[in-house]
């Protein structure tokens, strides 16, 4: 009886993932249906779809308005984004670790491949951390937003809601507004608060655990470490400083430091897009390209492989054989990795790019940004997200389903069927 209903094939830790997002997009999408929610303009099943992609991929981009959702559409929308950004694994992980005290061997192999940063003895010690960690930001997150929205001239329980929604909404790096035009017109405190929540949220649990240990117990910082925090930081004030500079004067220094770090991966804009120039636009392209960084909430090729590439190709430049970062040698399987990973990405945008333009009638600008914020789960827009018809609907839904599941995926196909070639063959020479 019990071979009867066995199920007669096992999932790999990669399929896991896979199966895990699209049941929770399916939940979604039902959910965005049920009764108790209702939209101002109507809810098509295909635009539930989109939205609930969107919010279980923390990209961000919207069909329909956010604010046209009523308390319970918002709230589902919350609870979207909370689980896709933590991942549906971690947080199954995290419920049987408080429900037995602790995880068999194939649940720990599991999520330590997944959150591939993580040694599997550490694996314990991040399901007991990772949710309070993401609780404690989030609610000093509400406290300082709540205070902003006070001082942008809201009632106290109106503050206190937007407080709480932008304050998950931006460490999930989902880019999620109550507010049609975003955050354009909102005060320092605002902007500010946004700002560092989507940095946090950014830089992936390893690296926040290693720096709560570096302040605490003065522990060094591996090289997984000082590559995301030295890149960020790069990529942070680089993109402020040329922003500033393209638009020449006419986006103020917070504005400028606000879009180089949202662009990235979160979504939230605090400008009109529209009038940002070719130049400007270009730069927030490749920013969104590189995204965030490995074991976090946002998307795009992660910061590492971006670093480890850019350093390889001056390592061929300078005629050096090794890849030599800060006295450690990087392996040539994870060079591979980060050129497969990005040349991989740029293969399924250039389709997506492809299918969009022929199944619409947008302006190329307009659609390789929607394309790229799309597969970097950014979610930022030029927009023609509402303009998008069915067929360029389905488009975007994959590019965001790809991009947020494709580097864990890249890194479960090549950990499952890595296997030791025992034969090696001789070198050949192309010229």
């Amino acid at each position: 009886m019990n071979r009867l209903f066995s199920i007669p094939y096992k999932f790999n830790p990669w399929q896991y993932l896979v199966l895990s997002f699209v049941l929770l997009i399916a939940f979604g999408t039902i959910a965005l249906k049920l009764p108790f929610v209702h939209h101002q303009n109507g809810l098509p099943v295909i635009d539930a779809l989109f939205t609930a992609t969107s919010a279980v991929c923390v990209t961000g981009l919207v069909i329909v308005p956010t604010s046209g959702f009523n308390i319970g559409g918002q709230l589902i929308l919350l609870l979207l984004m909370q689980l896709g950004a933590i991942g549906i694994m971690t947080i199954t992980s995290s419920v049987l670790l408080s429900l037995k005290g602790n995880i068999n061997l194939r649940h720990r192999l599991s999520f330590s491949q997944l959150q591939e940063n993580f040694n599997l003895h550490d694996a314990n010690y991040v399901l007991k951390n990772i949710l309070r960690i993401t609780f404690i930001t989030e609610f000093i997150g509400m406290l300082l937003l709540t205070a902003g929205y006070l001082w942008q001239g809201l009632d106290f329980k109106q503050a206190l809601y937007q407080g709480f929604f932008h304050s998950i909404s931006a460490f999930c790096n989902a880019g999620f507004s109550t507010f049609d035009q975003s955050l354009v017109g909102t005060n320092f405190l605002i902007k500010t608060t946004v700002a560092l929540l989507i940095i946090i949220g950014g830089l992936g649990y390893f690296v926040i655990f290693e720096l709560l240990a570096f302040y605490k117990d003065k522990r060094r910082l591996s090289l997984h470490s000082k590559i995301v925090l030295s890149v960020s930081l790069f990529l942070i004030i680089a993109g402020t400083v040329l922003l500033y500079y393209f638009q020449q004067g006419q986006m103020g220094w917070i504005d400028s430091f606000f879009q180089s770090v949202t662009t990235r991966t979160a979504g939230f804009n605090s400008v009109d897009l529209n009038r940002i120039s070719n130049a400007g636009i270009f730069l927030m392209l490749v920013l969104m390209f590189v995204g965030a960084s490995p074991g976090s909430t946002g998307g795009g090729i992660k910061t590492t492989n971006f670093f480890i590439m850019i350093y390889a190709i001056f390592s061929v430049l300078k005629g050096r054989e090794a890849v030599v970062i800060w006295h450690r040698t990087i392996s040539r399987r994870q060079i591979l990795k980060a050129f497969g990973t990005a040349i991989s990405y740029f293969i399924v945008l250039s389709v997506g790019i492809m299918l969009i333009l022929h199944h619409t009638q947008f302006g190329f600008k307009q659609t390789v940004f929607e394309a790229v914020s799309a597969m970097g789960t950014v979610g930022l827009s030029l927009g023609i997200t509402p303009l998008l018809g069915v067929k360029g609907k389905l488009v975007i839904i994959a590019l965001m389903f790809i991009g947020r599941l494709g580097p864990a995926s890249f890194a479960m196909a090549s950990i499952s069927r890595q296997k030791d070639i025992k034969i090696q063959y001789p070198e050949g020479d192309i010229y």
